[in-house]
């Protein structure tokens, strides 16, 4: 039997077993008894369960009932605090380790820094020439280490992570010997670990290779370009990955659940647990466990000092203002690094999901939920790049705009966020609560193993093995190949609904084919079937390969709770066109509210969606004032969201709304 039909075959056995239990479930792959005897054989029981092509995770209902059901005579191991990387690599690195995990996230996974990122995985060319300059051995050390997690992420991930050919311009031959000499050294530092070798090119081949790049810059002619390999992601989707396999080795994972004080003991005030608010029902249980680590990201001085008032703020917020212009800026598979700007600054612009990204270095800022990106901020990227380019920057072209704040670690007088070293720290302030802070996405797995190492000196816990994610597959990574694509695109259909309710089929071409490969690895097959089978094959906004399958496909299995769960974080609609996403949410909403079976039952419910739509669209649509300006489409959207939502409720009888978007 071919490895297709084997996948196949396996999908519909699950499919059955589904829909026979009404909801999602876990089902393992066949074990002896014998296998589950010595701890090497648990690791590979763990491995087979991740990358079995018929297990799904289990519901939110279950993982909340798992929290809810530890006692304070039965507690968790860890409860982890914050769904970003690092915590979703705790609970994933716990779990695998044996030891009870519980995760709890405010919002959604990757609502936060996680997703605001500039996509890159890397090992930080910047800081290995401030380690050269100013023989720093710490910085050093810091890029031996980062080049040593970039190769594992792309090897755990590789349906969501590649390697990304970087070119740096040079308009002297200074520039041409100073930057080849220290991209080569780049090279060496990342030994048997790097992805490819650097190489320079002519003027010409420059040109070949990115055709937008200027020949003349600062009054200069192009001498050519170094190249070097870096990493680059889907960062949210990565992260949601993260909190999914997580799920699948055992941990108990809860989105849109927020904790509103600590449990501490009442002997030793030692933190025993958390008073934990379900944002979706409004409940509020207790959840007890051993060692609560905070893995809160930029918020978790606000978690130190909700256990101990007097506590050190400890956290350096430092901002990343990001665009997103049309694909045309910069070639499908080359990205483009100015390491110096004329302020000092790096600039970038990266091929992205069909959009270009451009954006800065990172600047001081203050800790906000929502931060924004300010006019000044977007029209300096804007110029930047328009110095290296031979098209003219419009302000028009800008699709969206993003600002990610990073939690970095420093002591609070010093006031230079580029001096800072990007390095994590993992340090317990009060008894029974490990922070972990600091760092960046590409050692996410480095940082949640010495959290989860520390975790289990400070809760004396007994793991049944040691670290193991140096090597794991992330959920749908096992077993997939680039030419997946190929068996979706020639054995699966997209079934659709005309607008006159008629049902006709549409091939599964080859942007939507690759799209699905590339965003759900080895289970993109399920998503097929969905689309396939349900009439769920229609695309949600033109010009973009995201399908209405995907909603449905979230929704079941992704813990995509909500309407900005899915356009923001499982497709990333929201942050490459804020017109598009806008063009997608009715009918995203409308999936959504069949697959959670919600019934909308009072005007509150109404209010809160429309307050949703608000808030999702202040964020995400980026101010300019040659399109429109931010406060007439803020108005527009909440007065079509409010109809929408009234002529649904009235048409259907038996329309059912989700409480919550």
């Amino acid at each position: 039997m071919s490895a297709t039909a084997t996948r196949l075959r396996r999908l519909a056995t699950a499919a059955v077993a589904v829909t026979a239990c009404g909801g999602a479930i876990l089902l393992t792959p066949s074990v002896s008894s014998n296998d589950r005897a010595s701890g090497h054989a648990t690791v590979e029981y763990l491995r087979r369960t991740i990358s079995d092509p018929s297990a799904f995770v289990p519901s939110r209902a279950a993982q909340e009932s798992a929290l809810i059901s530890s006692k304070s005579d039965n507690p968790l191991d860890i409860l982890v605090v914050g769904g970003g990387a690092t915590g979703c690599g705790v609970a994933l690195d716990a779990a695998t380790r044996g030891l009870r995990v519980g995760l709890v996230e405010r919002e959604d996974f990757s609502s936060g820094t996680s997703s605001r990122s500039t996509k890159l995985i890397h090992g930080g060319v910047r800081y290995l020439e401030k380690a050269v300059f100013n023989l720093d051995y710490g910085q050093l050390k810091l890029v031996f280490h980062a080049l040593e997690e970039r190769k594992q992420v792309i090897e755990n991930a590789p349906h969501l992570c590649h390697a990304l050919p970087c070119m740096t311009p040079c308009f002297d031959w200074f520039e041409v010997v100073y930057y080849w000499a220290g991209l080569k050294m780049y090279d060496l530092v990342a030994g048997r670990r790097l992805l490819h070798l650097s190489r320079y090119y002519s003027a010409q081949e420059s040109i070949e290779l990115f055709p937008t790049l200027a020949k003349r810059g600062n009054n200069k002619s192009l001498r050519g370009t170094v190249v070097y390999y870096d990493g680059q992601m889907n960062d949210s989707r990565l992260n949601v990955g993260l909190a999914c396999t997580a799920a699948l080795a055992g941990a108990a994972v809860l989105n849109h659940a927020e904790v509103v004080s600590f449990i501490k003991d009442e002997d030793t005030q030692r933190v025993i647990g958390a008073r934990i608010r379900d944002n979706l029902s409004g409940q509020e249980f207790d959840a007890y466990a051993k060692v609560v680590v905070n893995a809160a990201g930029p918020f978790c001085d606000s978690l130190r000092k909700m256990a101990n008032k007097d506590a050190l703020s400890m956290i350096c917020p430092s901002s990343g203002v990001h665009v997103v212009l049309p694909d045309y800026y910069s070639p499908e598979g080359m990205g483009l690094i100015v390491p110096k700007t004329k302020d000092g600054r790096v600039v970038f612009m990266l091929p992205w999901l069909g959009r270009t990204i451009a954006g800065t270095t990172d600047s001081s800022t203050s800790i906000t939920p929502l931060p924004e990106p300010h006019e000044d901020e977007i029209q300096f990227i804007l110029d930047a790049i328009c110095d290296y380019l031979n098209v003219k920057v419009r302000r028009t072209d800008v699709l969206s705009a993003w600002s990610g704040i990073r939690p970095l670690a420093v002591d609070p007088n010093a006031k230079s966020t580029e001096s800072i070293s990007r390095d994590h720290v993992v340090c317990e302030d009060y008894p029974g609560l490990v922070t972990i802070t600091g760092g960046k996405w590409t050692t996410y797995r480095s940082m949640a193993e010495d959290a989860v190492n520390a975790a289990i000196k400070s809760g004396k816990l007994s793991p049944s093995n040691e670290c193991i994610t140096s090597n794991l597959r992330l959920i749908g990574g096992d077993g997939w190949e680039p030419s997946l694509f190929t068996v979706l695109a020639q054995q699966y259909v997209r079934m659709k609904k005309s607008h006159g309710g008629k049902v006709v089929p549409g091939v599964m071409d080859a942007a939507a084919a690759k799209h699905l490969s590339h965003a759900y690895g080895t289970l993109a097959e399920r998503v097929a079937t969905i689309a396939q089978n349900e009439n769920l094959g229609k695309r949600l906004a033109h010009g973009y390969p995201y399908l209405e399958a995907e909603v449905a496909y979230c929704a079941r299995n992704e813990y995509c709770e909500s309407a900005v769960d899915f356009i923001a974080r499982r497709s990333r609609l929201a942050f490459l066109e804020t017109d598009a996403a806008s063009h997608a949410l009715p009918r995203v909403i409308e999936i959504l509210a069949t697959e959670h079976n919600s019934m909308m039952g009072s005007i509150s419910s109404v209010l809160k969606a429309i307050s949703n739509f608000k808030a999702l669209f202040i964020f995400f649509i980026y101010r300019h004032t040659h399109l429109h300006r931010a406060s007439e489409t803020e108005s527009h959207l909440i007065s079509y969201s409010f109809l929408y939502i009234v002529n649904k409720a009235t048409l259907l009888k038996d329309f059912q709304f989700p409480g919550h978007l």
